[in-house]
């Protein structure tokens, strides 16, 4: 478990990330935000570096288009 403040980093960083993703996009939204947990757990925890990790994961995320 992360505490409030990195759990609250963590929302931010997927929200923005995925702002232009669709709500109904949401096996993009769990491939990106699985990707920055992933980042965090390792102790990667800096606002850059989870947003860097996010548009990675968004790239390579699956796609109902």
């Amino acid at each position: 478990m992360f505490d409030p403040v990195t759990t609250a980093l963590l929302r931010a960083v997927l929200d923005e990330v995925c702002e232009e993703v669709s709500g109904f996009e949401t096996g993009a939204r769990t491939h990106v935000a699985s990707r920055i947990l992933e980042a965090a757990a390792k102790g990667n925890i800096t606002p850059e570096s989870l947003k860097q990790v996010g548009r990675e994961a968004l790239h390579q995320a699956p796609s109902m288009g």
